[in-house]
């Protein structure tokens, strides 16, 4: 940790950089020695990229790519990616200012949900108050980070209520599926069942008051819940495992879906 806490330092040196955050699995204490390390760089503009480049290539002794913010697309935002001793770092820009806005939207009970390559199911815009609550600050200079990780870290009751009621989509969506199911259109009926077990899944961890910041893993995380359905882990996965191509295969996994969604949803209202 003494290694990554200097190279937070270093970072914080950078014009731009409020603070740096040890994120991921590391922070969780859920990590394995080939996990990446990833730092987030909570930022204010104008950011010195210039200055992070060659300080990107002075640890790791080549030059290395790193966006200007924005690079990685609207919600990832941007960084780098280095490799330092063997060991996989990432760097994360996250934009302070909007986080704070996010957070005071999530406060009030809204959030939406960003269109981002690599996040099939879309960012949902609390993961950045839940990346914050669940990391480690390791710079801070002026407290900043800190003061408002305090803040997040208590779950707001009115976004609790808004992912909870969100809930009906999962049956909704569900239910516009049967007429691809019919035409055999399994592409489209594949697509509803992921946004379905999505929803359920950022509804049973705001039930439960616990932050989920992406797609991976977030069925074995919901399965480890109080309120998730018995084998809710082994049947939602069973869904794709089985979705079939024909309109009576498709529609049997339809039905599996709409027993799961139910049952979900009477844990939610107990």
């Amino acid at each position: 940790m003494d290694r990554w806490n200097a190279m937070a330092q270093e970072l914080a040196g950078v014009e731009g950089v409020v603070g740096v955050c040890l994120g991921g699995s590391r922070a969780r204490g859920a990590h394995h020695p080939g996990s990446d390390v990833d730092l987030g760089l909570y930022y204010r503009a104008p950011l010195d990229t210039a200055a992070l480049r060659r300080l990107a290539a002075e640890l790791t002794g080549a030059e290395v790519e790193v966006t200007e913010p924005g690079g990685w697309g609207p919600w990832v935002d941007g960084g780098a990616w280095l490799s330092v001793d063997g060991q996989a770092v990432d760097w994360i820009f996250r934009d302070l200012d909007r986080v704070r806005r996010v957070w005071e939207q999530c406060a009030a009970g809204r959030f939406e949900i960003g269109v981002q390559p690599g996040h099939p199911l879309g960012v949902y815009s609390h993961a950045y108050a839940g990346e914050l609550a669940m990391g480690r600050v390791l710079a801070d200079p002026d407290g900043e980070v800190l003061a408002l990780q305090e803040q997040v870290r208590v779950y707001p009751e009115a976004l609790r209520r808004a992912l909870i009621d969100a809930r009906w989509e999962a049956g909704f969506i569900v239910a516009a599926a049967r007429k691809g199911a019919a035409r055999g259109d399994a592409f489209f009926v594949a697509g509803c069942l992921f946004r379905a077990i999505g929803v359920l899944v950022h509804a049973l961890h705001a039930h439960e008051r616990r932050w989920v910041v992406n797609e991976k893993g977030a069925v074995a995380s919901a399965a480890r819940l109080p309120s998730a359905p018995p084998d809710f882990a082994l049947r939602a996965h069973a869904l794709f495992a089985a979705v079939g191509t024909t309109p009576d295969e498709l529609t049997a996994a339809l039905d599996a879906a709409d027993e799961l969604i139910a049952e979900v949803c009477a844990r939610l209202e107990a």
